[in-house]
């Protein structure tokens, strides 16, 4: 996994509108990346629901905000839709990005190991440098303990 004062690995995937974003495309800007396993689920739907409730906060501070899952572009655009998710959906069907992060990891479930997203925050500074890495984090506290490191 990547690692604090490193450089953040540019991606461009599709967001849930079918548009191209890039990371090199909100330079001069600092950017929160979170990964998370998939949409609508438990977990990553509260941690979408608590990202879009701080979105305010996020915004006020000139701070874009990206999640990425290797779900494709109809589950997101679903996803935001339902849950009036106001900020950037990337879909990486390849874990292109996931990879480049370091996030796609073994996991335990059911008592199998199986691979998958581990649900990882980043923070990266207006330099495209990496400021904070945020490991297995909490869907529920995931936002706030992410502005309260703004």
């Amino acid at each position: 996994m990547l690692e604090k004062g490193m450089q953040a690995p540019d991606f461009s995937l599709v967001d849930k509108d079918g548009n191209i974003v890039s990371l090199s495309d909100f330079a001069g800007k600092k950017v929160v990346v979170y990964f998370y396993p998939k949409d609508n689920t438990p977990g990553c739907t509260r941690q979408a629901c608590a990202f879009a409730a701080a979105y305010g906060e996020f915004e006020k501070r000139g701070v874009v905000v990206i999640g990425i899952s290797k779900d494709g572009v109809a589950s997101h655009a679903k996803f935001a839709e339902k849950y009036g998710l106001p900020f950037i959906l990337l879909s990486d069907p390849d874990l292109t990005a996931i990879k480049a992060y370091g996030v796609w990891q073994e996991k335990k479930m059911y008592g199998k190991t199986v691979m998958g997203v581990a649900r990882t925050t980043f923070i990266v500074g207006e330099d495209g440098m990496i400021e904070e890495v945020m490991p297995k984090v909490n869907p529920d506290t995931n936002a706030g303990d992410v502005l309260a490191l703004l």
